[in-house]
């Protein structure tokens, strides 16, 4: 098909082009079919035969039919916007149940200076983490706080452990786990 600069401003020409792009792709579809059809009686002729003609002329038609595929698609007038798939968050847990905070200092002996150089530390932000956790007729959210120092003199990192989970990154705290399995089998 002629670039979008040099189409013509006939409208009669334009519709030549058209019928001819149409003529062109259904010609193509008659030849994938042919294709198709081959293909599926090669295939039947080599099952339970080791020839090899046969698997490379099974071969070839696969490529041919690739190709002529690929060419469809690609002579199509209207070509829609492949929608490419984002990764899937995992939701947040509801905002209406009830928080707990528990913070875990890294573990300092000497209070808040470095393990390694003993200098002073400094904030550096936190991560956070939550727990759905279940008490005996409500649900609320434990929130996992651990802050992150770091040494203004050597540029070390200091952070607590993770508290342990019943299941690696999951949402569901011991609590909970222990009522929805005295629930299902009790």
């Amino acid at each position: 098909m002629p670039a979008a600069l040099d189409l013509p401003d006939d409208i009669e020409t334009l519709k030549q082009l058209l019928l001819q792009e149409r003529a062109a792709r259904q010609a193509d579809q008659v030849e994938i079919q042919s294709l198709k059809l081959q293909l599926a009686h090669l295939r039947r002729l080599q099952f339970g035969q080791s020839s090899e003609q046969i698997s490379e002329k099974i071969a070839q038609l696969e490529l041919a039919l690739e190709d002529l595929e690929a060419g469809s698609v690609a002579s199509a007038l209207f070509v829609e916007p492949i929608a490419t798939r984002e990764k899937s968050a995992r939701r947040p847990l509801p905002s209406h149940l009830p928080r707990e905070h528990v913070v875990h200092e890294p573990p300092s002996d000497q209070g808040c200076t470095c393990p390694a150089c003993g200098g002073a530390l400094k904030a550096l932000g936190e991560d956070v983490s939550e727990v759905l956790e279940y008490t005996p007729a409500h649900f609320k959210v434990i929130r996992h706080v651990r802050p992150k120092l770091a040494c203004a003199r050597c540029d070390q990192i200091v952070q607590a452990n993770a508290p342990s989970r019943p299941i690696a990154r999951g949402l569901a705290g011991p609590a909970l786990l222990a009522h929805v399995l005295v629930s299902k089998f009790c």
